[in-house]
């Protein structure tokens, strides 16, 4: 889809510039996106005709998406991407996003400085966590994909995955149609039983991205990993990790690095898909029942 022409002109005023070249770029499951040259410079431009609505206390989408970024970035411990512009949409204009440009380099063969790149954002990623809160959640609602993320805040690590991220899944679910009786039965068991898994005592708030899958992270052209995409909140770490193992691309030289940096808790490995059960039940309600053979297979193991 070429770029809106109501958003190139919204953009040259943002950007005070004219452009130079749009090319389209792939933008993922949820939105439209392009590669803009103006002024000299490179930028990515996302947008979305038909956004999800925000609910009260939620932001607009890409709202939500640079108020994750800015968050991200005031940890100050792993780049991402900086934004110049974003705007709701209106009638006769989509919602955007306009951001710096990434150029990218190959993540298998990089190096940052002389260490690896998974091993440089194991670490990273570690000392991002190490931001904390006083408690679990966010000061506003925002979106884990198209899905609107309930982050208001809860003082116990179970009660707010319990409610905020399964029970509100289930809930989606249910209303989409999405949840059987048994899988209803099964979840809703898990969900009162989580303290039989989870040691309330070792948890803490941490700052999570809260997406961070293989394709939520990028190598810039100094070797340096890039995060992009987030879906913030303060979480206990593990449910961070989990998703990182879900859908693969990390090396293990991140996964040894983060333990090096902060060592797990014991039991880590066996709460793993109970974390992923998150995700798994948000893409259940994205992109439907094809997912809902992992889900069921996660119930009957917890």
């Amino acid at each position: 889809m070429a770029l809106p022409a109501a958003l190139a002109a919204r953009l040259a005023d943002e950007l005070n510039a004219s452009l130079e070249d749009i090319q389209t770029v792939a933008g993922g499951d949820i939105s439209q996106a392009a590669r803009v040259i103006a002024g000299g410079r490179a930028w990515l431009v996302k947008w979305h005709s038909r956004p999800p609505r925000p609910q009260p206390g939620w932001l607009e989408l890409f709202e939500a998406e640079a108020a994750g970024l800015a968050l991200l970035a005031s940890a100050q411990v792993v780049r991402v991407p900086s934004v110049i512009a974003h705007g709701a949409a209106q009638p006769g204009m989509p919602a955007y996003i306009a951001m710096e440009w990434i150029e990218q380099r190959l993540r298998s063969t990089a190096l940052f400085g002389q260490r690896s790149v998974g091993e440089v954002l194991g670490e990273q990623l570690a000392a991002l966590h190490r931001a904390a809160a006083p408690a679990y959640g966010l000061d506003h609602g925002n979106y884990c994909g198209a899905t609107p993320q309930d982050n208001r805040w809860l003082p116990a690590w179970i009660e707010f995955y319990g409610q905020r991220r399964l029970g509100f899944q289930m809930e989606l679910a249910g209303r989409q149609g999405l949840l059987p009786a048994v899988r209803r039965r099964r979840l809703e068991r898990l969900i009162v039983g989580l303290d039989g898994w989870i040691d309330e005592a070792a948890c803490r708030p941490s700052l999570l991205h809260g997406d961070l899958w293989g394709g939520n992270w990028l190598v810039d052209a100094t070797g340096q990993p890039v995060l992009i995409d987030p879906a913030v909140y303060y979480g206990d770490r593990e449910a961070e990790l989990a998703m990182c193992r879900l859908f693969g691309g990390f090396p293990a030289d991140f996964y040894a690095a983060y333990d090096a940096a902060w060592p797990p808790a014991p039991g880590r490995d066996q709460r793993v898909p109970l974390y992923q059960l998150y995700h798994l039940l948000n893409h259940l309600n994205l992109f439907g029942e094809g997912y809902g053979g992992q889900v069921d297979s996660i119930l009957r193991r917890y």
